[in-house]
């Protein structure tokens, strides 16, 4: 059995702070315009509880977004009792029946009735119908005191607060019931239904509410097929000058229009950034801001807005924004995917990957060395390029396992004390030959001897050679890559300069370098310097520490050793 609980979700939820009234009275408002929940007097006093909860600005944009949907009369007739402001905004935009219109009109102000003498599309019943309050809606009422009476012991009636219409007295003419009474026709059908039988009711046997009931049974048994939303991946907006959304071309456009950008926080305001709040302040251009909606529509989730300002040809005067938004990559999400099976699968794929790859860099290396025998000097260049190529490959490899242990958490990690001076030194050694055949320089600072990280020595060494080779082999001819350590409180921070390639890019550029994007120089990261990048801040992060991107360097902390902890390490 299936059945629609929105209602009853909404119902239960918190409202007792002011954001959860607010969020309710949405919610009841839009199930209620969408036919999803009845408009009875239940409902409809829920509504009138909350709404002194929430402010007018939200009451205002609630009472906009009837325009998308077809409200039944009972709502409507709840909006247009609220502000004078609120009022005329929903009956502007709801679109009622004639004879819910009809029905209506009594029950409405003389603001609410003249908010509808401006609309053109209303049915001429209606406007006949608004044309009969003339008299009363522009009559001027007085409220005079009343006269004292000393005859009569009756309380004085209370001041009225109200236009009082006009009295209506005879005049020469007549309504239109006493004319038709003399029509010959309409006397011979009075005459034809006063000789017609009236039938008797009939009652019904109990089989017949039996099979009612087994009726009713099967059709609510029967579930009904709801139709899942299609994800779009684009769309485009426009903003007015107060940076509210005014138009886009998505649907459903509710989910949009009438939400604000120009600040992050608030009643009516996108759930955006900063960066388009600050973009908005100074009229300028925005690009792949954060932007976030919420509920299950095919609009709904993580976007990435971009947009420019218009201005007026003529006075310059500025008019909004205009732009669009698309689905963020996977290299853009903030939260990492939870899928450990997909994990498992790739650490598998690395073993089986490694073991051929081992096996061809060691023949290659058999047959460069001659050890199974004379081989001409062009297959030893040959073994020897493959080597290189199968070490380049493990090293990727070794890399893809380790995102896939981190990515698992199954990254093994045992505390221990790594010095600095000598971490670095043997990093840097390593990285000699690189340098040299990228002829640039790499050198190191004064290091204290003293300083030590508490992390694992292994992933330590592993984190610094990774940095190290992936900022060496983007420097260029005469370029000088700088180290330096220093100990802030109770962390190391490693600074290294950055190369001219890298220097200008921000963190999210750097974080987003492709492999192909990248020259084919000698040393590149086969994955590109994005993927290493990113592999290296999650391994410190399983570290405890921190890489940054501040201007022109690269820093990485990670916590440091005890005093006591560093002289127990250099006596063992």
């Amino acid at each position: 059995m299936r059945f629609d609980d929105s209602l009853n979700t909404v119902l239960a939820a918190d409202a007792s702070t002011a954001f959860g009234a607010q969020a309710t009275f949405r919610q009841l408002v839009d199930l209620i315009a969408r036919g999803r929940a009845a408009a009875d007097a239940a409902t409809l006093d829920r509504l009138r509880t909350l709404r002194p909860q929430v402010p007018p600005a939200v009451r205002a944009a609630v009472a906009r977004g009837l325009a998308l949907s077809r409200p039944p009369v009972g709502l409507v007739a709840l909006l247009a009792e609220d502000e004078p402001a609120i009022a005329a905004a929903a009956l502007r935009a709801a679109r009622l029946p004639a004879a819910d219109w009809i029905a209506l009109l009594p029950t409405l102000g003389p603001v609410g009735r003249a908010t509808l003498r401006n609309r053109s599309d209303l049915d001429p019943v209606v406007a006949r119908g608004l044309e009969s309050f003339g008299s009363t809606d522009f009559t001027i009422g007085f409220d005079a005191p009343p006269a004292a009476d000393t005859t009569s012991d009756a309380p004085p009636s209370a001041p009225i607060d109200r236009p009082v219409p006009p009295p209506v007295g005879t005049g020469p003419f007549k309504p239109v019931g006493l004319l038709t009474d003399a029509l010959p026709v309409v006397a011979l059908a009075r005459r034809a239904a006063r000789t017609e039988p009236v039938p008797e009711p009939t009652g019904f046997e109990i089989a017949d509410l039996v099979d009612r009931i087994a009726t009713f049974q099967r059709a609510r048994g029967t579930p009904t097929p709801v139709a899942t939303p299609e994800r779009i991946d684009t769309f485009r907006l426009e903003t007015d000058a107060a940076g509210i959304v005014s138009w886009t071309d998505a649907a459903p456009r509710g989910a949009v229009i009438g939400l604000s950008i120009a600040r992050a926080d608030g009643q009516g305001a996108a759930p955006v950034d900063g960066i388009v709040t600050g973009a908005f302040r100074r009229r300028t251009a925005f690009t792949d801001a954060r932007l976030t909606l919420p509920g299950a529509s095919a609009i709904a989730g993580d976007w990435r807005l971009s947009a420019v300002p218009m201005f007026d040809p003529v006075g310059g005067r500025f008019l909004g924004y205009r732009g669009g938004g698309r689905r963020p990559r996977v290299d853009e999400s903030a939260v990492r995917p939870s899928g450990s099976g997909q994990s498992e699968g790739l650490r598998r794929l690395v073993h089986e990957l490694r073991t051929p790859t081992n096996a061809i860099a060691g023949f290659s290396e058999l047959i460069e060395a001659q050890l199974l025998g004379p081989v001409a000097p062009a297959y030893r260049e040959r073994a020897a390029a493959i080597r290189a190529q199968a070490a380049d490959l493990v090293a990727a490899i070794e890399d893809l396992d380790l995102a896939a242990r981190i990515d698992g958490h199954a990254l093994e990690l045992r505390p221990g004390v790594v010095p600095v001076s000598g971490l670095l030194a043997r990093a840097v050694g390593e990285l000699s030959t690189l340098a040299e055949v990228r002829r640039c320089g790499i050198t190191l600072g004064v290091v204290d001897s003293q300083l030590a990280f508490a992390c694992d020595d292994r992933a330590t060494e592993r984190l610094f050679a990774r940095l190290l080779a992936t900022i060496v082999s983007a420097a260029q001819a005469q370029e000088a890559v700088a180290l330096s350590a220093d100990r802030a409180g109770d962390r190391i921070a490693v600074t290294i300069s950055r190369p001219r390639a890298l220097a200008a890019l921000t963190e999210d550029a750097l974080l987003r370098l492709d492999a192909e994007l990248e020259a084919d120089l000698p040393g590149k990261p086969l994955l590109g310097t994005g993927f290493a990048l990113r592999l290296i801040r999650n391994l410190a992060a399983e570290l405890g520490g921190t890489l940054s991107f501040p201007d022109g360097h690269v820093r990485v902390v990670l916590p440091a050793a005890s005093s006591d902890a560093v002289g127990q390490a250099s006596t063992n």
